[in-house]
């Protein structure tokens, strides 16, 4: 599995702060701080987990502000927003795309495996069910190494 550098970090949040430039959206300290939980933070976040982040650096700031930001972003094509049926949602800057995530039912933790063979896959999809593919999800849901050994 390849890990997300630094350096891939940096260059996502950079993406991001030229994207909401380019598209007339003033850069604050508020929204720096949010892009960088996005692009830089631990994980999959959810507005919560950014608003808990930030909050002692931004006393005045409010839980809608970062969930308002958070959509701007993701109007823009800079985040993915994955949705669970317990209506929780979190959210990926630095993959921003469709990709596969393999998630703890214990702690939630999300982690995204490279998989070689999923344009494969996509294209196998494609071609049994005549759709063009437009999007995809794919989750794998079990427990993670960390929750199997404190179980045990």
């Amino acid at each position: 599995m390849k890990r997300f550098q630094l350096a891939d970090h940096q260059s996502r949040f950079e993406t991001i702060i030229r994207k909401l430039r380019e598209n007339g959206h003033k850069v604050t300290p508020q929204r720096l701080a949010i892009v960088r939980q996005l692009t830089h933070g631990e994980g999959h976040p959810s507005v919560e987990d950014i608003y808990d982040r930030i909050k002692k650096d931004f006393p005045t700031m409010s839980l809608a502000t970062v969930y308002r930001n958070i959509v701007l972003i993701k109007s823009l094509g800079e985040v993915l927003e994955l949705g669970f049926a317990d209506g929780s949602n979190r959210y990926d800057g630095n993959k921003p795309y469709p990709h596969p995530h393999v998630i703890c039912i214990r702690c939630k933790k999300i982690v995204d495996p490279d998989l070689d063979s999923l344009d494969e896959m996509k294209n196998e999809v494609a071609s049994e069910t005549d759709f063009k593919i437009l999007n995809h999800r794919l989750d794998f849901f079990g427990i993670c190494g960390n929750c199997m050994k404190t179980e045990g």
